[in-house]
Parts: C-alpha cells; sequence; structure tokens
C-alpha cells in the first residue's frame, strides 16, 4: 500500500532537511524510503513552501456541508444563503459550479475548490525578461546568485525593476513549477545539488555525525555529572557487526555497570523500543541521565524522555572520548564479539551472560571492587 503523508509530516520533512538531515536518516524516522523523501523535496528543490491559507470569505467545509444538507431538503437557494447569512449568487455559482443541486457533494466541492485555489502568482523574473537575462547571463558565468543580487545593487541603484534578493533567484532555480529559470541551472552553482541544501548538511552527517532535531549538547549537562559520585548516569552506543547487525551497549558513569541489548534494527524505533522497556525495569535511583553520541538511532530521544524522565545529552560530532566509560567498555565486550561477525545470532540471554561477566570483573579504577558490587552499595544507601 502506497505510503501517505500527513500536512504535518510532510512539514516535518522540509523542517529536518533544513537542520542538514539526510534522506536516509529521515525515511528511517517516517518508516519510509529515501526515495519517497526525495519526491516530497524535490518539487520546491528543498525548499519549505509557504503554508497555505484559505481567504476569509471563502466557504468553509462546514457551510458547504449545510448547503448539502439543504438541498437534500428541498430547500431553495434563498434559504440556504439565508441561513448561511451569504449572498444568493455566491450559493448558486457554488452550486453550479458542481454538478448541481441533484448531485453536489460537500467534500468533492471543498477538495475542488482546494485545487483551483492553487494560482501561484507569477515571479520576478518571469515577467521581467530584461533582468532575466541578465541573471541567465551570469549564472553561466558561474556567478553567484548573492554575487549578481550585490553586482545589481551597485550597478543599478536606481532601477528597482533591476533589483532581486539572492534568494528569489535560488527559488526560481528550484522551485520546479517556475518556467523562469530551469532548474537544470543549478550545475552552475557552487555545489550543483539538485535540491538547496542546509548549510549544516554533509556526507558526514549521512554517516551519523548530524544535527539531532531538538538535541540538548553534552556541554549543558551539569558538571557535577562529570565527578561521577552518583549512580544513574548513564553513557550508551551502538556496536555493529556483520550482516547490519546491532546491539546496544550502556555503561553507568560511577560503577561501570554494563548492560547490553539486543536489537531488532538499526532505526531509531526499534533502538528507542529497547532503551526504553529495559530502563522501565531499573529503580528511580538508576535513571537519571543518558549520554550519547550523534546517531540518528536515537532522534527520538523525546519519546525517550517521556517514557523513562531521563534527560538524554548528545556529544559533538566525531569525540568519541566525551563517552569514554563506553568506549573503553566497548573495547572489552569486543573481546566477546569480536568486528566483522554477526551479532543477530546471539540471543539476549547470551548477552546477558556477558555483561554478568564484565559486571563481576574486579577493575582497577574502582580499586578492585566490581561493578555489580559498587552499584548495589550505591542503591542501597539511596533506598
Amino acid at each position: 500500500m502506497k505510503r501517505m503523508f500527513t500536512t504535518q509530516e510532510k512539514e516535518f520533512v522540509f523542517d529536518l532537511w533544513k537542520k542538514g538531515v539526510g534522506f536516509s536518516k529521515i525515511a528511517s524516522i517516517l518508516d519510509s524510503e529515501p526515495g519517497t523523501i526525495f519526491t516530497i523535496l524535490r518539487d520546491t528543490g528543498g525548499i519549505k513552501p509557504p503554508n497555505r491559507k484559505r481567504a476569509p470569505l471563502h466557504l468553509t467545509m462546514a457551510e458547504r456541508e449545510e448547503i448539502r444538507v439543504g438541498l437534500s431538503a428541498k430547500k431553495s437557494i434563498r434559504a440556504i444563503a439565508a441561513f448561511l447569512g451569504r449572498s444568493p449568487s455566491t450559493i448558486s455559482r457554488e452550486v453550479q459550479r458542481n454538478r448541481g443541486r441533484r448531485y453536489y457533494k460537500a467534500v468533492d466541492a471543498n477538495n475542488r475548490a482546494s485545487r483551483m485555489a492553487k494560482r501561484p502568482k507569477p515571479c520576478l523574473l518571469e515577467y521581467n525578461l530584461e533582468l532575466r537575462g541578465i541573471v541567465l547571463e551570469k549564472l553561466e558565468l558561474k556567478w553567484s546568485p548573492e554575487q549578481i543580487s550585490g553586482w545589481l545593487g551597485k550597478t543599478m541603484p536606481r532601477r528597482k525593476s533591476m533589483q532581486i534578493s539572492a534568494e528569489t533567484i535560488y527559488k526560481t532555480i528550484y522551485f520546479r513549477n517556475r518556467a523562469a529559470l530551469n532548474h537544470l541551472l543549478a550545475k552552475h552553482l557552487r555545489r550543483s545539488h539538485s535540491l538547496r541544501q542546509s548549510k549544516k548538511h554533509s556526507r558526514k552527517g549521512e554517516r551519523g555525525t548530524i544535527n539531532i532535531v531538538n538535541g540538548v549538547s553534552i556541554h549543558e549537562r551539569a558538571k557535577h555529572i562529570d565527578s561521577r559520585r552518583s549512580i544513574g548516569h548513564w553513557e550508551g552506543d551502538l556496536v555493529s557487526g556483520s550482516q547490519n547487525s546491532h546491539i546496544a551497549t550502556l555503561v553507568d558513569r560511577k560503577s561501570r555497570y554494563t548492560i547490553i541489548l539486543k536489537l531488532k534494527g538499526k532505526d531509531s524505533a526499534s533502538v528507542n523500543h529497547a532503551l526504553t522497556e529495559r530502563f522501565k525495569e531499573l529503580p528511580a535511583q538508576l535513571r537519571r541521565t543518558l549520554t550519547w553520541d550523534r546517531g540518528m538511532e536515537l532522534a527520538k530521544h523525546s519519546e525517550f524522555t517521556a517514557h523513562t524522565d531521563m534527560p538524554v545529552y548528545f556529544c559533538d560530532p566525531q569525540s568519541p572520548w566525551q563517552r569514554g566509560t563506553n568506549e573503553n567498555t566497548n573495547s572489552l565486550i569486543r573481546q566477546y564479539f569480536p568486528k566483522k561477525t554477526c551479532l543477530s545470532v546471539h540471543s539476549q540471554k547470551t548477552l546477558n551472560t556477558v555483561a554478568d561477566q564484565l559486571n563481576n570483573r574486579p577493575r582497577k579504577t574502582l580499586k578492585f571492587k566490581t561493578p555489580k558490587q559498587v552499584i548495589e552499595k550505591s542503591v542501597a544507601l539511596t533506598s
């Protein structure tokens, strides 16, 4: 069945794209395909279109439903108009343009009105041919829209009709319903992208170091967490294996107590579900904060926080030392699960066994106490 997107979901796609999130990451969040996300962005070149608003004098869906009810009751056009406080000619035209009294349907009439209301105004370069010629000439010379706009302002300051903003040039190139400039002219721009991209967008970001929507930086984390004086402050990450297999690793900063979770997939829904269910099993003293890297697997961090009351903090891009405890623990876990081996073959029971071995191993940093001893003592003291 074809995936249909609501208006809110489409706005969400444009907002994520503006923040620099790539097709694959957006698709994983919305449980869709990268090609579908590209299709949504394509017609406007990645630029979020303005919200459409119905004119106050236009008939509403509720009024059209009243018209349908009135017609079914065999009321006259004047009677319906009087009831709605509208002109009889307005109601008459509405009925005639929508198959007459016998076949009038409110939903069909409202949908038709929405379609007919799509009348984009001609853009500046469509009717100003002189300006369009200059812009086209400069684009072919590899001038940027900003350079073109600035140059026109300097050379023709008194000719208001020859002024244009850089943003208008970009929109005319990227909006495919604007015929003044072919969207293929994007090849003359610095980056030659087929879609308008955020300055934050990068290939590096698509591989996992992108800006998480509404993510809170680790620099806003309370300073006392750095001192490791209390339990319940966790660091987390994914460990990957062959055949696109993954496990989640969690380590308490103070006790070094380790949890390993089996995952159905790397997508945000699977990771969020696994983390939420595991943390809900822990006592409140062990549920304080979670620090993660910038992978999109935790894009649904707001949902995680809502279910666990644990704020999530995100490290800086390419800064694994900010989760040093977790990184060190992952190297220990690799002793059990070497690189280039499939992790999906291991059951949660097997993962628990490995975690138990790590939690019962004396640590020099804990003065040779085990993580299990430290965390059990801390929970007992706070109970």
